[in-house]
């Protein structure tokens, strides 16, 4: 039994060793650059600069005034980007103020992976595809290093070459194109048949990034678009259709039809990019697990909009958050925000609230410490 007990003890040694030497090599990941794609839920102001400003009250809770965000404060991509010491991720289309040296943001509110036929006014959603996006990065890469090396300020205000293959590459997309498939009045089976295409050109998105040097990518599901007031209240959903929790499972049950081809396509391009450090994050289990249990992580108020107009769920798609009317010659609010954004799931019946972002960010950020290795 001696020589039994030893090779287990060595083993076990080996194995504690592996473990020690893996866990600290885990903290020497590093990031001195975020290049973001995506929508609403990581758009820290392409879209205002595009179109016009989110106004007030977003920005209210955190920075004291409307800053890009259609929220009350910080997204989740924000509180990425404080625990790896980095500022907040300039927008790509802001001309005013931007600073680039630590990344970009290619994400726009209401953008969609495949291009819609259709304008932001018409539709509500964004023209800037995640194709788009791509040429943006892709123009940016090349015309960022010319401009730097031009010297002086240019230095300061784009980032160095090699920060393009150090850089950590986030992906938070996917959730507009099954939600136009709705507002086109589409069945759950039809826009079901399109995730393939979907998820075909999400992977063509991550694998051109690679081409251009990228090798660290940290890629979001979609969440329960099912809990959210602006998709519930904008077909008439049987009863039946429900959940406990008050969710529209058939939504649920397509995000999550979403959610399993794209873990699929993870899995399939760490086969195909050999160099590539891919991390898929499940935030749709995390904002689920919000929406049932809100009470129990010290939220009031969980489908229920915080800023809003009416309704069930405070929300009315043509009264938004910030909505202004006159009323015998005042100017006044209806579209107003609760008195405790903090104990809030939902800001505008659409997004989370810097509250619920915190919460989400929290459940995901131990994984940032290995997002550097192949897995």
């Amino acid at each position: 039994m001696k020589p039994i007990i030893s090779s287990f003890f060595a083993l076990s040694l080996l194995s504690s060793l592996a473990t020690s030497s893996l866990s600290a090599h885990a903290h020497q990941c590093h990031f001195p650059a975020i290049f973001n794609f995506g929508d609403s839920n990581s758009d820290t102001g392409g879209l205002s600069a595009a179109f016009g400003q989110a106004g007030p009250p977003h920005g209210a809770s955190f920075f004291g005034l409307p800053a890009g965000r259609y929220c009350d404060g910080r997204l989740v991509i924000d509180f990425i980007a404080e625990s790896l010491g980095l500022p907040y991720l300039s927008p790509f289309l802001d001309s005013v103020g931007s600073n680039f040296s630590h990344g970009a943001n290619f994400a726009t509110a209401g953008s969609p992976i495949r291009a819609l036929n259709t304008t932001l006014r018409q539709s509500g959603f964004s023209p800037f595809s995640l194709d788009v996006q791509l040429v943006q990065f892709y123009n940016f890469h090349n015309r960022s290093q010319t401009v730097r090396s031009r010297g002086g300020i240019y230095t300061t205000m784009l980032p160095e070459a090699d920060s393009f293959s150090q850089a950590l590459y986030t992906f938070d997309i996917g959730q507009n194109d099954l939600t136009a498939g709705y507002f086109a009045n589409k069945t759950v089976e039809q826009v079901g048949t399109e995730v393939p295409e979907l998820i075909s050109q999400f992977k063509k998105a991550v694998t051109n990034v690679y081409k251009q040097g990228g090798r660290y990518f940290w890629i979001h599901n979609t969440g329960p678009i099912g809990c959210l007031a602006y998709v519930i209240e904008w077909f008439p959903i049987k009863a039946s259709d429900f959940d406990p929790h008050g969710c529209a499972s058939p939504l649920n049950h397509l995000a999550q039809r979403f959610n399993h081809a794209l873990k699929q396509a993870v899995i399939e391009l760490r086969a195909s990019l050999p160099k590539a450090a891919i991390t898929y994050v499940d935030v749709y289990s995390v904002k689920y697990e919000l929406f049932v249990h809100a009470q129990g992580h010290g939220f009031k108020r969980s489908l229920v909009s915080c800023c809003g107009h009416g309704g069930k769920y405070n929300y009315n798609r043509n009264i938004g958050c910030g909505k202004k009317v006159i009323v015998k010659g005042k100017e006044m609010y209806i579209g107003k925000p609760c008195d405790e954004p903090d104990k809030a799931v939902v800001w505008d019946g659409v997004h989370f609230t810097q509250a619920a972002n915190k919460f989400i960010f929290d459940k995901i950020a131990t994984r940032l410490s290995m997002a550097c290795h192949r897995q």
